[in-house]
């Protein structure tokens, strides 16, 4: 059975429009994961982050709201169907709360997915918002 992940994140001091494009600009997703990403911001289209470790598509997009996208990971059995992943952003006074719905994904990907949010974007981002250097992923 697949699980789904649920995460709520508060962001400091930050806007929801920065954290969209932490997430939807390559560079940026590059520079703040320390890994290798192609993304854009065109409904439909493919992305992959992390040097091709993940892949998927933009299924929805609403500009600095919320982000929905299919999402699968390089080591996945060809059985695994996709599985869907969304944010969405919520400003609340001068920090923005990031709402992540991590869904379908396989049991046995289900604790590094969870650990690998964390560990890969959240606390990277907030170091960023913290004016610390990012280092680069071990892959």
């Amino acid at each position: 059975m697949a699980k789904t992940i649920v995460q709520k994140i508060t962001f400091k001091n930050t806007t929801p429009a920065k954290l969209y494009e932490f997430y939807m600009d390559s560079k940026l997703h590059s520079k703040l994961t320390g890994a290798p990403a192609k993304i854009t911001k065109k409904v439909g289209s493919p992305f992959s982050a992390h040097g091709n470790y993940i892949s998927g598509r933009n299924l929805h997009l609403v500009p600095n709201k919320q982000i929905v996208q299919t999402w699968r990971g390089m080591d996945w059995k060809k059985s695994d169907l996709d599985s869907v992943f969304s944010i969405n952003l919520e400003q609340a006074g001068k920090d923005t709360i990031l709402h992540a719905v991590h869904s379908n994904v396989p049991d046995k990907a289900a604790p590094g997915i969870n650990k690998g949010w964390h560990d890969h974007y959240w606390k990277p981002w907030k170091a960023h918002l913290a004016g610390k250097v990012i280092p680069k992923a071990k892959m």
